[in-house]
């Protein structure tokens, strides 16, 4: 798959702005600040509906403005499909798929599919546990955009939960009970988050089975290979009492050595979603008395982890910078192989975006990411400097300018 031309109306800095691009490497050149990321962020919203940036959608209209509009025309294999999504300030929003009539924003899931590195993925390594879920669940929807409902299904059934729970603790603490009305209605509720919780833990335990060969092999080629990356689920059903969905603070120093053995706890991949609801429907009867106690839901997919080990070390805490950035790459390289091994779609390859990441990296290790990338069928990179780009990269090249692009001759 590749993006032969971007249109973009009303999208961050942009008024207007059209690119044309074509397979192979393509660089975006062009001083801080000019809108090179705005670009690729645009790419990587027609994949997930949602911005690598910030957490809502209002951000990414131009200021003063009510919508924003972005136009892509993707050649997949033999096909051309034209994609467009409408991003508005004050209503739902909107698609459309070759020009037809609109349809539902999430109904253009899985049409483009993209890759997107970019320097805030550092906080995959070094920020909370909710940076890796939504690494993972943001590349469930690119691979099976069914769990766009999944999720959604999963936020909604929870925010009513802990709606609930909230009023009961307070019910509690007035009233010294709780009432029959309020558990009778929490029993509703754990049914339906027993049973959506099962399906979207057992799709992230899945994915991340077929993500760990790519990501520990890539690892070990962007550096000298020394230090096996590892990636272990936790999940609340395993120490519910303990796990509250936070990793320890492993920001200075380490104090008391690197544990010898890493407990994984036991191996939810190997249950079904019918076994894995059951244990979530125990799990939420013996944990009732302390979320009611808490008001808030303390069993789920939303209080799980994703432990990320260099060795036996967590990464957090004991990777150096230059690790951190090897590590946050090499999950962005598993999700492409991840992605280009589902053959679905006949040239569903999906585009791989590198922002302003060469200039982050020293020369080496910017030669080994130039020479795994250079053989995608795209590869956008931006840049504020031409020469950060390696020589293996050499491709077409872009000038971004205030308020458009030049290609270059």
């Amino acid at each position: 798959m590749y993006l032969e031309h971007l249109s973009l109306t009303d999208f961050r800095s942009y008024a207007q702005v059209d690119l044309t691009l074509s397979p192979g490497v393509t660089v975006l050149v062009g001083s801080n600040g000019l809108g090179k990321t705005n670009l690729v962020e645009s790419i990587g919203y027609l994949s997930t509906l949602s911005s690598h940036r910030v957490s809502s959608d209002g951000p990414l209209l131009r200021f003063g403005t009510e919508r924003a509009l972005v136009r892509a025309q993707l050649v997949r294999g033999e096909q051309k499909v034209m994609v467009e999504v409408e991003i508005n300030a004050s209503r739902a929003n909107r698609a459309r798929i070759n020009r037809a009539n609109p349809v539902r924003a999430r109904d253009v899931l899985g049409i483009c599919r993209t890759v997107l590195f970019a320097p805030e993925d550092l906080a995959l390594v070094k920020g909370d546990p909710g940076n890796r879920r939504r690494f993972l669940d943001d590349l469930l929807v690119v691979l099976l955009p069914r769990h766009s409902g999944t999720r959604s299904d999963y936020d909604r059934v929870l925010k009513q939960r802990n709606a609930l729970l909230k009023s009961a603790r307070s019910q509690h603490f007035s009233r010294s009970g709780v009432s029959e009305s309020h558990l009778s209605t929490l029993d509703v509720w754990d049914e339906h988050l027993a049973v959506i919780a099962a399906e979207l833990l057992a799709a992230r335990l899945e994915l991340l089975n077929r993500l760990r060969p790519h990501m520990s092999e890539a690892y070990a080629q962007l550096t000298d290979g020394s230090k096996l990356l590892r990636a272990i689920y936790r999940s609340s059903l395993n120490e519910p009492e303990k796990y509250d969905g936070a990793s320890p603070d492993t920001s200075g120093p380490p104090t008391a050595g690197v544990p010898d053995e890493v407990d994984e706890g036991e191996d939810l991949s190997l249950f079904s979603v019918e076994e894995l609801a059951e244990k979530y429907r125990v799990e939420l009867a013996s944990s009732r008395r302390r979320e009611l106690e808490r008001g808030m839901s303390l069993v789920g997919p939303h209080r799980d982890e994703v432990d990320l080990l260099l060795g036996q070390a967590p990464a957090r805490g004991y990777a150096s910078h230059g690790e951190s950035w090897s590590i946050a790459l090499a999950l962005r390289l598993a999700s492409f192989h991840v992605l280009d091994e589902d053959k679905h779609v006949a040239g569903n390859q999906p585009i791989l975006i590198l922002d302003d990441v060469f200039a982050e990296l020293d020369a080496q290790r910017r030669r080994k990411l130039a020479g795994m990338v250079s053989t995608a069928e795209q590869v956008l990179v931006t840049a504020a400097v031409g020469e950060d780009i390696p020589t293996e990269l050499a491709g077409a090249t872009v000038q971004v300018v205030p308020g458009g692009v030049v290609p270059n001759e």
